[in-house]
C-alpha cells in the first residue's frame, strides 16, 4: 500500500514556463532603469543555476551545501557569497512567489483530499526550500512535512536517495511504500529508485496519480 505520498514542487506543483517568463519581464523591467545592476543579477542567477546542477547528487559530507552553493558561485564571480546569496533570496526565492498561484497544475487538491480520506501522508522535498512556495500556491496546510536538499539533515541534491529516506524515517515508514511525485524522470525518478521508493511522473497529471492512491489505498 501507499503510506505516504511525497512532491517535489518545482515543476511538479506549478508549471515553471510561466514562472520563467514573469520572471523575465521583471529582470527586464529591473534592468531597463538600472542597466548595470540588471546584467549582474541576470550573470548571477544564470551561473548559479549551471554550478547548482554541477553539485547534483553530491553531498552527504561535512561541508555545508546550503553554503557551498553560493561559495563556487562567488569564487567563479569573482564576488561575495553573501553578495550571490542576497541576489538568489530575492529572484529565486521570494519574488516569484507573487506569480506561483498563476501557474499552478491542475488537479493537485483532488489528490490532496484522496491523500486525507485514504489517511495517506503528504509531504514536500525538492533540492530548493518549499515553505514559502506551497504557502504562496494555498496547499501548505495539506502538508506536514516540507524538506530540502540543502537542510543540515540531507545535505544532497536529487538523484540523491539521502532526502526521501529522511522523510520517510520521519514518517516511520518503509521507503517501498512512499510515492515521490516529480516532473525529471531522470532526477526524481532516479532518486526515488535509489531509495527504493516508487515514482510518479507529474506531467501525466493528477488525476492519474489520485487513481493510483485511491485503488493502492482499497487494497
Amino acid at each position: 500500500m501507499i503510506r505516504a505520498v511525497l512532491f517535489d514542487v518545482d515543476g511538479t506543483l506549478y508549471r515553471q514556463s510561466p514562472l520563467r517568463a514573469f520572471m523575465l519581464l521583471e529582470i527586464l523591467a529591473y534592468g531597463a532603469f538600472r542597466p548595470a545592476s540588471g546584467w549582474k543579477v541576470a550573470g548571477t542567477l544564470s551561473v548559479f543555476r549551471r554550478e547548482r546542477e554541477r553539485l547534483r547528487g553530491k553531498g552527504g559530507g561535512t561541508e555545508p551545501l546550503e553554503r557551498l552553493q553560493y561559495e563556487v558561485v562567488a569564487t567563479r564571480l569573482r564576488t561575495t557569497p553573501e553578495y550571490v546569496k542576497a541576489v538568489v533570496e530575492e529572484w529565486m526565492f521570494r519574488r516569484p512567489l507573487r506569480y506561483l498561484r498563476f501557474c499552478k497544475r491542475p488537479g493537485i487538491e483532488p489528490l490532496f483530499e484522496a491523500c486525507a480520506d485514504l489517511g495517506v501522508r503528504v509531504g514536500a522535498f525538492s533540492d530548493y526550500p518549499t515553505k514559502r512556495k506551497l504557502e504562496a500556491l494555498g496547499v501548505s496546510p495539506w502538508f506536514d512535512l516540507h524538506l530540502a536538499g540543502t537542510d543540515p539533515e540531507i545535505n544532497a541534491f536529487k538523484p540523491s536517495p539521502r532526502g526521501i529516506l529522511h522523510a520517510c524515517a520521519l514518517w516511520e515508514i518503509d521507503p517501498r511504500t512512499c510515492l515521490y511525485v516529480g516532473d525529471r524522470p531522470e532526477v526524481d525518478g532516479v532518486a526515488a529508485r535509489n531509495a527504493k521508493a516508487r515514482f510518479a511522473l507529474a506531467t501525466r497529471g493528477f488525476n492519474r496519480i489520485q487513481n493510483w492512491v485511491e485503488m493502492e489505498g482499497e487494497r
